[in-house]
């Protein structure tokens, strides 16, 4: 279903989600005070305003009403985050989702009424350093800070074996939602399938487990 979103900040995050927004099929509102980057971003948006979302007049100008969700990507400007953030909850946008610099900036922006909130330093941070600490982990998803949906390529001690051989569900209390063999992708799999070395496994567990499975089979090497 296309959707109707307003981006406000167009610097790299802003630009990207826009951009991906766009892709996606949506239709993009993109709002910058800044008349370069409002420019540069023209011809993928489906709509680039200049303007001042910290003026409630600006922001009523811009139909802010007629949007279900409105993104704050404003990036070193915490007071303009902040204010910005508070006049759209004021205005009753139902879905206000802004970019944080830190944890205090975070905690601001919840306290008035962001009802997302994302850090896309920090987590690209974790994400990265996750993924250079192991030599299997391609990707993964936190789903809570105890739970995360890893992306994991199996390692040659798994070749072979079946997911009942290798008992993981019992053995780290993860499990294996899918493998991915090539381009095939085989959803919910049965206990007799086999998994084999360069396989694409998704895994759901906590994260100690799933830290803990990884450990085991590297040294199984």
């Amino acid at each position: 279903m296309k959707k109707q979103f307003m981006v406000i900040g167009l610097g790299r995050f802003g630009t990207s989600l826009t951009r991906t927004l766009i892709q996606n099929g949506h239709e993009v509102l993109a709002v910058d005070k800044d008349e370069f980057l409002v420019q540069e971003i023209s011809s993928i948006a489906t709509h680039a305003i200049q303007a001042d979302c910290t003026d409630e007049a600006a922001l009523l100008e811009l139909g802010v009403r007629n949007f279900t969700h409105a993104i704050v990507a404003i990036g070193d400007d915490l007071q303009a985050s902040i204010l910005t953030t508070l006049l759209l909850k004021e205005l009753n946008v139902p879905q206000v989702t802004a970019k944080a610099k830190n944890e205090k900036h975070g905690s601001l922006l919840s306290k008035i009424g962001a009802d997302h909130i994302v850090y896309p330093e920090r987590d690209m941070g974790a994400r990265l350093g996750n993924q250079l600490s192991s030599d299997n982990l391609i990707d993964y998803i936190e789903l809570s800070p105890d739970y995360n949906l890893v992306e994991i390529m199996a390692p040659p001690a798994m070749n072979g074996l079946s997911l009942n051989q290798l008992n993981i569900r019992a053995a780290y209390g993860c499990t294996i939602m899918a493998i991915k063999t090539g381009d095939q992708m085989n959803i919910s799999p049965k206990a007799e399938d086999e998994i084999y070395t360069g396989d694409i496994l998704l895994i759901i567990g906590n994260n100690d487990d799933i830290r803990h499975l990884e450990s085991d089979y590297e040294r199984k090497r």
